[in-house]
């Protein structure tokens, strides 16, 4: 279930952990000046996003990673955290872009968070991460995190009332809709992480 990486290896996932933190900071750091909402309210609105907990997620697994001396890891959650990171920065620039501008610090989080971030840690996981292990009996682990994502949005919203994506706003669409939206979405995963699995098996040859 682990295996060590290089020391290069970790180097990187260390830039890798500061660019997602840094791109959070930035995000936290920008919603602050444009709202002016408490510290805590801004914390906690940003929490209800699939792309910054991801990034949160990433920061502290990479740094885990990083740690000497030999960053021993489970490489299913590596190939989980990169496939999540690559679908979160597809959504946004398939879909969700558009919705909003940013200007200063906010375009450089933005770009950090669903740019900059999935692009490192995608081209991190195909030079570093292990990956030979992974098979089809792995892809509910790769899928784990959006589907436990996905019900805590729809959780979070029933509750306040306020949905951080339009596809899974239940307050102007119906469940059957909702529940297409989150399925359509969990198939994409489902089969992101086939392909992982076949690049694994070709990594191996």
């Amino acid at each position: 279930m682990f295996a060590a990486l290089s020391r290069p290896a970790r180097r990187l996932a260390l830039v890798i952990a500061l660019l997602a933190l840094v791109s959070v900071a930035a995000q936290f750091h920008h919603l602050i000046t444009i709202r002016a909402a408490p510290p805590l309210t801004t914390a906690w609105d940003m929490a209800r996003y699939f792309t910054i907990l991801t990034n949160l997620l990433v920061a502290v697994s990479l740094v885990m990673v990083a740690r000497p001396p030999r960053g021993r890891v489970p490489f299913v959650w590596l190939a989980a955290l990169t496939l999540s990171m690559v679908m979160a920065g597809a959504v946004y620039h398939l879909l969700l872009s558009d919705l909003v501008t940013f200007t200063g610090i906010g375009w450089w989080a933005d770009h950090g968070l669903h740019t900059a971030g999935p692009i490192a840690i995608a081209l991190w996981w195909l030079a570093f991460a292990p990956k030979r292990q992974l098979a089809l009996r792995h892809l509910p682990g790769l899928a784990l995190w959006p589907a436990v994502y996905g019900a805590y949005a729809l959780v979070r919203g029933a509750v306040d009332g306020a949905y951080p994506y339009p596809f899974v706003d239940l307050g102007a669409l119906s469940p059957v809709t909702v529940a297409m939206n989150l399925a359509g979405l969990l198939c994409a995963f489902v089969l992101g992480g086939a392909v992982m699995i076949a690049i694994g098996r070709y990594a191996d040859r």
